[in-house]
């Protein structure tokens, strides 16, 4: 079965068990063979040098290269409706993105909902710039998606062998919230305004309680959030005004409001508006489904407030007074913010309330408005670093607009697909590998072995965040107590950490993380599709920090481009400082088809390079002894000065490997007596180093 679009000619018709092959628009330009596999563990050769003799692949193939990019400047809204550039997000950062909205007419609507950054990568390529009305350029690669009233649109054509995708064209609207203003500095005017906005919204809120008024007030005490940016906007003033906030913390009432609250200015200038605001909405504001109110007994506070949000140009309501329980002598009336999501993240932006109850956009419906139609698409000039995100939603904000994200090569010709690009675009998915796996390890003959994983193919790029498979493999490996280890290259699994700690509690459980290197601008040509080196860092601090151990593969080295001392020491340390249990250092190894491929980027990106390599693998997939040996010299004080001597992948899971399906052997320099075994259909490749892309 081939879903639309899809040809005839991209099916695999000698694959056993497909059941169809799809493209999907967060992954264009490639082809997912979705099969039912009979087996998924997989006996490792007898003849491959490797400490372990069970594998499993749910895919073959890696969709590590990327597609979807926007420029590294490109701010992406956080959950607390701040912003933060794309290139300096990482996995597990809460960004917006959007869900269908829920109850009776809802059909076809979004609305935002708070979601998880999975992983981060970048790659260099050309770039477009998108011109909206209102004047916000976006710069995009020609493969990224945009939200407009019309559906997903590309920004160019072109990306199926059909020659049809959906683009961008002038007059598209596109959504979202729309483009924020820069953020306001934070003066002493406003934070004189936000020192009386707070003590005296606090000290009516204190009133309200003593007179037993039923108020509904989003908290009894200040949160801790605006106590700390009081203490700090206190400290710059007298020590008189210092003095008003006591050693508990606890802001002062009304007898003492005086010494800190300067009172309403005669003549109050925008800083003194928004930090007034600000104050205010920290102790009796509170946001549901993007819609701020602020409530409040105090008619005084009501109504400067109400100025305040005039003068700032904000629309708002001032919603009927609520009822009151028989006997309570007084009502409460509210404003509440008007104008929708936008209105709501420009309130965010220019009045940069403290508190996180205040800030939160979840529930809002995802709009439009004509200043975000589109003017203009472009080629932004020579090929431009782009960054890309993966979230839970499969989408996020950025720009004020909302954005689609993204979702061992030999092997690949056992199934007449090439080593080359065919590995990235042409991805074998097993989707009923937790099952099936779940079977095969309740069968007595299973002797509970450990099982590797990452040996040939990443568990953990980017298809694992459409297709999931790998918390039913976990699962399924934790409940018949087999040892397992995985080792990747994807933050995708910072997913799972819960499910791993969980599954560590029952049986042995390594992981490993492969970073090569940290020249960022070669990393990006090398392995356009991976994580950046800094989020793989931060990978391996996060499962350390879990209370799991975790190795390093600093592979594939690269000779005469990733090899000097300088290089390998810092990369060392940097990995030494998230708390890996150790590293190893592993040449680069050529196997045919990766071979060709390598050789064909080297003459593309280093020509002066490929006589080197031509002699330095003169013998075969292996580099030269004679290297292998000074670089094992070069490695060894530096491991030990940065304390990264212990095991990679820990005794007691899936072996102690030096390298991706390399066993420690190799790494010390000893050739190999034959050529490695060339495992069939129904082998695991298990010798074959994890891809560079």
């Amino acid at each position: 079965m081939l879903d639309d679009g899809i040809g005839a000619d991209l099916a695999l018709p000698g694959m056993r068990g497909l059941l169809r092959s799809v493209r999907v628009p967060e992954f264009a330009g490639t082809t997912f063979h979705e099969v039912e596999a009979k087996s998924v563990l997989n006996r490792v050769p007898g003849s491959s040098p490797v400490p372990f003799r069970w594998t499993v692949n749910p895919y073959r193939g890696c969709g590590h290269a990327c597609v979807y990019c926007l420029e590294g400047s490109t701010p992406v809204l956080l959950g607390d409706g701040r912003t933060r550039a794309i290139a300096e997000l990482c996995a597990g950062d809460t960004v917006v993105g959007t869900a269908p909205a829920r109850g009776e007419g809802g059909r076809g609507e979004r609305q935002y909902v708070r979601t998880t950054v999975l992983a981060q990568w970048s790659t260099t390529k050309p770039a477009f710039r998108v011109t909206l009305a209102d004047g916000t350029a976006v710069v995009a690669s020609g493969e990224h998606r945009f939200l407009t009233d019309r559906g997903w649109r590309h920004v160019t054509g072109g990306w199926c062998r059909a020659g049809r995708r959906p683009q961008l064209r002038a007059g598209h609207i596109l959504l979202g919230p729309g483009a924020l203003p820069a953020p306001r500095a934070q003066t002493p005017a406003y934070r004189e305004g936000y020192l009386d906005g707070l003590v005296r919204a606090d000290a009516a809120g204190e009133v309200a309680r003593d007179g037993r008024m039923d108020v509904a007030f989003p908290s009894e005490r200040v949160a801790l959030e605006a106590l700390g940016r009081a203490h700090h906007f206190l400290a710059a003033r007298a020590p008189v005004a210092a003095g008003a906030v006591g050693a508990r913390g606890v802001l002062p009432g009304p007898a003492t409001s005086a010494r800190v609250a300067t009172g309403l200015p005669r003549e109050p200038d925008d800083e003194w508006c928004a930090g007034f605001l600000a104050g205010v909405t920290d102790v009796t504001g509170e946001s549901t489904a993007g819609v701020l109110r602020i409530t409040t007994p105090d008619d005084e506070i009501l109504g400067a407030a109400a100025g305040a949000l005039r003068r700032l140009g904000f629309g708002f309501a001032v919603e009927a007074p609520a009822a009151l329980a028989a006997g309570w002598r007084r009502r409460v009336r509210r404003l509440r913010l008007a104008g929708g999501g936008r209105a709501f993240l420009r309130f965010l932006t220019v009045v940069d309330p403290a508190v996180s109850r205040a800030r939160d956009l979840a529930g809002a419906p995802v709009g439009a408005d004509a200043g975000q139609a589109v003017v203009d698409v472009a080629p932004a000039g020579d090929a431009t670093p782009l960054y890309d995100i993966t979230t839970g939603t499969g989408d996020f904000v950025a720009n004020g607009v909302v954005s689609h994200n993204c979702f061992a090569r030999n092997t690949h010709t056992y199934l007449d697909l090439a080593a080359g690009a065919d590995f990235d675009r042409q991805i074998v998915v097993k989707v009923n590998a937790a099952r099936v796996l779940d079977r095969e390890l309740r069968a007595p003959r299973w002797l509970r072995e450990p099982v590797a994983m990452g040996t040939n193919t990443d568990p953990y790029q980017r298809a694992e965040g459409r297709y999931q498979l790998m918390p039913g493999i976990v699962d399924a490996l934790a409940r018949s107590g087999t040892p397992f280890s995985v080792l990747t290259k994807g933050t995708v699994l910072t997913r799972d950490l819960p499910r791993l700690q969980a599954a560590a509690a029952d049986v042995p459980v390594s992981l490993g993380v492969s970073i090569a290197l940290l020249d960022r601008e070669l990393q990006t040509r090398l392995e356009p599709g991976t994580p950046s080196p800094a989020a793989r860092l931060q990978l391996v601090r996060r499962i350390t920090e879990a209370g799991l151990s975790c190795g390093v593969m600093v592979a594939p080295v690269l000779p005469l481009l990733t090899d000097s001392t300088e290089a390998l020491d810092a990369l060392l340390g940097q990995i030494a400082a998230t708390g890996a249990t150790g590293a190893s250092v592993l040449a680069l190894h050529l196997r045919p088809g990766t071979r060709e491929w390598f050789l064909q980027w080297l003459e593309r990106e280093h020509p002066a390079l490929v006589e080197p390599y031509a002699r330095l693998y003169r013998r075969g997939a292996y580099v030269d002894a004679a290297y292998r040996r000074a670089l094992g010299e070069r490695v060894a004080p530096l491991l030990r000065r940065h304390g990264l001597t212990g095991p990679v992948m820990p005794p007691g899971g899936a072996g102690t490997v030096d390298a991706p399906g390399h066993h420690a052997a190799v790494s010390r320099g000893a050739a190999p007596d034959r050529a490695p075994h060339r495992p069939g259909p129904g082998e695991a490749g298990a010798a074959e180093q994890l891809p560079l892309l």
